[in-house]
């Protein structure tokens, strides 16, 4: 069995995060994607913090935090799970 990179995973995790988190505009700037910060200000158990080191991919999030994620970015968690592994992830 092929052992698993969980640095990695960690990593395009995050990407892919952030990409979610770009497709939602900013309220106080509409050209812009919404950043971290007002993302957090939503107040739904995510700070900035928590947040930044999950799209850098540093920490693994409680459950709880992935649900309010999935929430606050409005997809499912289907879709917050939906990014490419490759086979030299498993290394």
């Amino acid at each position: 069995m092929d052992k698993i990179n969980y640095e990695k995973k960690k990593i395009k995790f995050g990407k892919h995060i952030v990409k979610l988190r770009e497709r939602i505009k900013s309220i106080d700037y509409p050209d812009r994607s919404i950043s971290q910060q007002e993302l957090s200000d939503k107040n739904q158990g995510i700070t900035k913090k928590t947040l930044g080191a999950i799209e850098r991919g540093e920490t693994n999030p409680k459950f709880e935090t992935i649900l309010a994620l999935a929430n606050l970015l409005g997809v499912s968690l289907k879709e917050l799970f939906d990014f490419e592994i490759k086979k030299d992830d498993l290394k």
